[in-house]
């Protein structure tokens, strides 16, 4: 049998190796330094935060089959330009023969599968895998989160549509057609894309934003784009045959694409968008235009909302 050795004192010497003496504690410097950098704060936060989801929206940045849909979407949108102009070139004729506010809205159901394509993979990702905490974090607030989203969605959608305007305009001016008539044209054509961009993002985002599946929110997108024009439309055919054709223009206040249709016919002479070429009058199209505005703010007070909640 062993026994400990003893101190002097009588108590039992612990200090060799291996007799449960605790390690000599010491600090190293290993070269960690504060940062004393400027401080960039929200402002900057936010703009990265749109330059890199108005990149992932085109799938820069990302792996080449994100870059698939968005170079094939483009394709389509911009090859009917080309053509028109070869066409106008061509034959000599003294005007294009898509006009310029009626391009991008005769592309809607392309840019629904463009939306169904991004939108959710610019927010379902980070309700997916609960990224947003992260976000909140840092010096970035709710409301930054949902701007820089949605700013970078609609500048997504604005470049969607309006490319293929500068396409047609240049086109147009190369042709040496009427320089006034196009540049008025290549305005109204601008504005309403813009209009188009503002609202259909606003939607897009919001259903997106209801659910962390990619899958569910490509096909929720979808079918809210698609069915409620559908519906709209064919709500709008049983009036007119009815008789009701004062009710055709009040049924296009329910669904988005029908919302650009009648606001561009009401204050940018594009033609009749409804059933029996008909369209709001100016006074109707002040409704519209009060409606689109109302459907952009509601949808971005819901996504500051589901944000709130998200990021707990």
């Amino acid at each position: 049998m062993t026994t400990d050795s003893l101190t002097p004192s009588g108590s039992p010497d612990r200090s060799r190796p291996g007799d449960g003496a605790a390690p000599e504690s010491r600090i190293h410097d290993i070269g960690y330094r504060g940062y004393d950098g400027p401080r960039l704060g929200r402002s900057y936060a936010r703009r990265s935060l749109f330059a890199q989801s108005l990149r992932g929206a085109f799938g820069l940045g990302r792996s080449a089959r994100s870059k698939i849909v968005p170079v094939i979407i483009t394709a389509v949108m911009a090859l009917p330009a080309v053509i028109a102009v070869a066409t106008t070139m061509i034959t000599g004729s003294e005007e294009l023969p898509i006009p310029y506010v009626e391009y991008a809205v005769g592309f809607d159901m392309v840019i629904a599968l463009f939306l169904a394509a991004q939108a959710p993979q610019a927010v379902s990702l980070d309700l997916r895998y609960r990224t947003m905490p992260l976000y909140f974090s840092r010096p970035i607030e709710t409301s930054d989160y949902v701007r820089a989203k949605y700013a970078a969605m609609a500048s997504a959608v604005f470049v969607l549509t309006s490319l293929p305007l500068v396409l047609l305009y240049a086109g147009a001016l190369l042709a040496k057609l009427d320089f006034t008539d196009q540049t008025t044209g290549f305005a109204q054509g601008l504005a309403g894309a813009a209009v188009l961009s503002l609202l259909h993002s606003a939607v897009a985002l919001l259903v997106a934003a209801l659910t962390p599946r990619r899958g569910f929110g490509v096909a929720a997108v979808i079918a809210v784009m698609t069915l409620s024009f559908t519906a709209v439309t064919a709500l709008q055919v049983a009036a007119e045959e009815s008789g009701a054709q004062g009710a055709v223009n009040w049924i296009g206040l329910f669904s988005p694409s029908s919302l650009i249709y009648g606001l561009q016919h009401a204050f940018l002479d594009a033609e009749g968008p409804f059933p029996g070429n008909t369209g709001p009058s100016t006074a109707q199209g002040v409704v519209y235009l009060l409606a689109v505005v109302a459907l952009i703010a509601g949808c971005y007070a819901l996504l500051i909302r589901r944000y709130r909640k998200a990021g707990l």
